[in-house]
Order: structure tokens, then sequence, then C-alpha cells
């Protein structure tokens, strides 16, 4: 119970967030104009398009995360691609569809995304200390045959086969090091079990990838 207190709380706050961030984006965005304007009526051409292409670039992140999505499942995507991005990681989401086009309940999407991004972003986080390069997440959703399809990966280190064997069936089982409890693996197997959906994962050359099928009708 105090777990699915927590969880609804940092939805609420997810949205909140969200929110603040398109209002604030629409409430500067007539600044913005009055400034690229400024620089062209001063010949800063150069200047000018630098700015714009910042611009775009953050309002294009934003978009990405909001697109097409309700509230809740806005949140929790804008969220992680900020986490994603403040710790350095590349994170990029590959969605044809909406993922609130899923036929599941917005609590068990929520909870799926967010344990599914945040354990990718975690195994990066450690992946990137270890080789001192830029690790790499990418979110796929799409719809082929009557089915949804959500593919995610990730950047990993080695994972001993104990712990992949049991990976998403037990709890205490984790990819990760540290002070971390395995809890959100089998969350997100219990909640594609109950949808009716199936799970695979792969781990191979330092990747680790999970691909959730789940019936486009329930």
């Amino acid at each position: 119970m105090k777990r699915e207190l927590h969880q609804l709380a940092q939805q609420h706050e997810q949205i909140n967030e969200t929110f603040l961030v398109v209002r604030g984006e629409r409430h500067d965005f007539l600044k913005h104009v009055s400034a690229i304007h400024f620089m062209l009526e001063n010949d800063e051409t150069p200047k000018a398009k630098a700015y714009l292409d910042d611009l775009v670039d953050g309002y294009e992140r934003t978009n990405l995360a909001i697109k097409g999505e309700r509230g809740s499942v806005a949140g929790v995507l804008h969220q992680m691609y900020r986490r994603a991005s403040s710790s350095g990681v590349s994170i990029v989401y590959d969605l044809d569809v909406p993922l609130s086009t899923l036929p599941i309940s917005d609590h068990d999407l929520v909870t799926l995304l967010g344990n599914l991004l945040s354990n990718s972003i975690d195994a990066t986080i450690e992946w990137q200390d270890k080789y001192k390069e830029q690790g790499l997440i990418t979110l796929q959703f799409y719809k082929r045959s009557g089915l949804y399809i959500l593919l995610a990966k990730n950047h990993s280190l080695a994972i001993p086969t104990n712990i992949l064997d049991k990976l998403f069936h037990t709890y205490g089982r984790t990819t990760k090091t540290g002070e971390h409890h395995g809890i959100g693996t089998k969350m997100i197997n219990n909640i594609v079990e109950k949808n009716n959906g199936y799970l695979d994962f792969t781990y191979k050359k330092e990747e680790f990838s999970v691909k959730i099928k789940l019936p486009a009708l329930q």
C-alpha cells in the first residue's frame, strides 16, 4: 500500500511538472521570437540560426514525450527523459503510435513504463561510469498484426547468469549494483501477464533488451 501511494504521488508530481514545462514554453515563445527578430535585424544571422536550433531542439524533446499521450503517460515519459539527459545518457523515443493506445489501465501503463525506463537508466549510468562513454537507451513502440510491441534497449554491464535466469520472475533479482531490490522487474512481468501479454529479454555484447507483446484487444 505504501508503494502504491508513493507511485501515485510520483505520477501526480510528473504530470504537474510536464504541465509547467509546456506552460513555460508557451509563455516564453513570443520572447524567443522577439530575440530572433532582433538578431536578424542586426545582421546576426548565424547567431539567430544557432538560437533557433537550440530552441527547436528543446521543443522537440518536450513534444516527443507528450505527443498524443494522456497526462499520466506524458508525465512519466517526460520525467524519465529529463532524468536520463541530466545524467548524460542519450535516450530516444521511437513511437509509431502513442503508448496511451495500449488497452491497459493508466496505473499499469505508468508502472510498466516507469520501471522499464528507470531500470534502463540506472543500468546505463553504471555502464557510462565504467567506460566513460555516452550510453544509449531506445524505446520503440509499434503495432503489428493485432499486437502492440514495446521494445526497450540499453547499455548494460555484464549480468550474471543466475540473475538473468530469474530476472523477471522473482523479487530480489536485479541487473544493477548498490541499493537496488529487484522489485521493478517482477512488477513489469506481473503487469504483462495480467494483460495477457508476453515478455522476452536478451543480453548480448553489453546490450540489454526487453520485448513486450500485448494484444491490441483485451
